[in-house]
């Protein structure tokens, strides 16, 4: 037994004494160094894509470091579970986009009062009955109620025209059923009836003369 173990020992120490393999052994000690310092310097520009925070870099790459070459390996795995999933430029492409969509809600116009979307070529709103803009009485390109003077033509808006258009009077709306059940309807009904009296009252006080 003790010459079978001897033999294989020098069998195994010929090998290992060869100076081939004494050179390929070197050669893959070398590459698992250098991989495993490369491995500490991706981690190192991964965390700076990846965290404000000045300081997290440079323990990501002492943390692949501490695991020696041995272990690194596992210090990768890791890492690629603790590491945050967001790069730093995806967080602000999608904070611009999501100001870009909130730019072009607001871009839409809106009316003042209720607001509910509107079309640019409005005067009024349909809704709420608000005036949204104004016709401009030399060339009746629509402006803006706050314009001093229209940008289609030149013409300059008097100032009672300003004040008109800022002031305008809201249109009447017909009334709503609550009203009429509260008593506009016999309201309306007196006012007709009135309206029909007068004319036979006339044409009585004709016939009496």
């Amino acid at each position: 037994m003790d010459q079978i173990l001897s033999a294989v020992g020098d069998a195994f120490s010929s090998i290992f004494n060869n100076p081939v393999i004494k050179l390929g052994i070197q050669l893959v000690v070398i590459y698992w160094v250098l991989l495993w310092l490369a491995a500490s310097y991706w981690a190192f520009r991964d965390m700076q894509g990846r965290s404000d925070n000045p300081l997290a870099p440079y323990l990501a790459s002492a943390f692949i470091i501490i695991f020696t070459p041995l272990l690194f390996p596992l210090a990768v795995f890791t890492y690629r579970i603790v590491r945050p999933q967001e790069r730093i430029g995806d967080v602000y492409e999608r904070n611009l986009a999501e100001e870009a969509m909130l730019a072009e809600i607001e871009a839409i116009p809106h009316c003042p009062t209720c607001d509910r979307r509107v079309e640019a070529a409005w005067i009024i709103c349909p809704t709420c009955r608000t005036r949204l803009n104004r016709v401009c009485p030399n060339c009746t390109r629509l402006v803006g109620l706050d314009w001093s003077l229209c940008a289609w033509c030149g013409r300059e808006f008097e100032r009672h025209d300003q004040i008109a258009a800022s002031a305008a009077a809201p249109i009447v709306s017909l009334p709503t059923r609550e009203a009429l059940a509260s008593g506009e309807i016999e309201t309306v009904n007196e006012r007709l009836r009135a309206k029909v009296r007068a004319p036979r009252a006339a044409s009585d006080q004709a016939a009496d003369g």
